[in-house]
């Protein structure tokens, strides 16, 4: 029976779609397989990794029957590139097998049960469904998610604080060190939410959501929460996760309010000096001073070797002489994923806090911890 038949590169995209939460070593086998579920024309494809599932729906030529398997996600995706984007693929199956046929080249994949295949279990209730644009979503998540913690036993660190309220939606990442806050306006009013979405989820969000460059009208993404889940559905796709529960920080508190000494300068010449002093870190530290004072920013580093790196900025500040250590790491990531001209730095003292702001985007803000060096 032929499953589908379409061309290589619109095999590939449905399946790269659903793939990303595929892991190769899973104490459930079948958990590296992707379920292909076949009604008349309509090919849906889904991924499972028992928190988060993602699904999405294809028209393909085939057979009109109705049919369902699993078979190995990635050994499909590698294949599939192997081949030329306009070569025309055939999926069809035989004796649990499935055959992948393009051109002269022929690939039999073994396949395990459809019915084997663990669905992540859908709360009962969503909430109310509220839609923002995919571009929103997307650079709000961009500007933040550097700073989410990777393995903190503190696990609601290890995510992003989602807030939806009135026409305000702010997205909030720490790891302890570091704090990155992002805020967008929207044109509708949407339900009171304040919940914690997965590491996990937030990396595949950001692979999955197109921005303005890749979908032109731009279409939105609609949510839905529970309990301990949310709903998304975007560009064909539907995208099921579990929360993360436990109390976020009180970011509000975290954020400096009332810093006199301010610098505005460029980004670029900033993370570029910042990468090149880098290079003389301690590997453990990753320490590099920074020295501000009237019409010059310093920045030096020195590692255990007694090696050293110096660089100069000339920048517009009238303020306080303060010299203060950063992890050189912290200021980079997030110069790094900024796309603007000019940031503002503001300081207090060598002790306390910086905040990095971004003159035309009120809505961003970024706090970083000071270290002894």
């Amino acid at each position: 029976m032929i499953v589908l038949k379409a061309a290589q590169e619109k095999v590939l995209g449905a399946l790269q779609a659903v793939s990303g939460i595929v892991e190769r070593r899973h104490t459930l086998p079948i958990l590296a397989n992707v379920l292909i579920r076949k009604t008349g024309s309509q090919v849906e494809l889904t991924s499972s990794d028992l928190e988060i599932q993602v699904r999405t729906t294809a028209e393909f030529d085939g057979d009109a029957s109705n049919f369902a398997t699993t078979v190995g996600a990635r050994k499909l995706i590698d294949i599939l590139r192997s081949l030329p984007a306009d070569q025309i693929v055939t999926l069809s199956t035989a004796q649990n097998k499935l055959t992948l046929q393009g051109g002269k080249s022929r690939f039999t994949l073994q396949t395990l049960p459809a019915d084997d295949f663990p669905l992540v279990q859908e709360a009962a209730d969503f909430g109310p469904v509220f839609s923002v644009p995919q571009k929103t979503l997307k650079m709000l998540i961009n500007q933040v998610h550097f700073a989410m913690a990777v393995h903190d036993i503190r696990y609601y660190l290890n995510g992003i604080l989602f807030v939806a309220e009135g026409k305000s939606l702010t997205l909030v990442a720490t790891d302890g060190h570091r704090l990155a806050l992002a805020q967008a306006n929207l044109d509708v009013e949407i339900p009171k939410q304040e919940v914690i979405l997965p590491r996990k989820t937030v990396l595949e969000l950001q692979r999955l959501l197109k921005d303005e460059k890749d979908d032109k009208e731009n279409s939105p993404i609609e949510m839905r929460f529970a309990g301990n889940q949310a709903k998304f559905s975007f560009s064909g796709m539907e995208f099921v996760t579990k929360l993360v529960e436990g109390k976020f920080p009180d970011y509000n508190r975290v954020i400096p309010k009332n810093h006199k000494n301010h610098v505005t300068l460029g980004r670029a010449p900033l993370l570029a000096s910042l990468q090149r002093a880098a290079i003389l870190t301690s590997e453990k530290f990753k320490g590099v001073r920074v020295n501000i004072e009237p019409g010059v920013l310093r920045i030096a580093s020195s590692n255990a070797e007694q090696e050293e790196a110096k660089e100069e900025l000339e920048v517009d500040y009238d303020g306080d002489a303060i010299e203060i250590g950063f992890n050189v790491t912290y200021l980079m990531d997030a110069l790094a994923n900024m796309s603007v001209e000019m940031v503002k730095l503001e300081l207090q003292d060598t002790n306390s806090s910086a905040l990095f702001t971004v003159p035309e985007q009120a809505g961003f803000k970024y706090v970083v911890m000071p270290m002894r060096i």
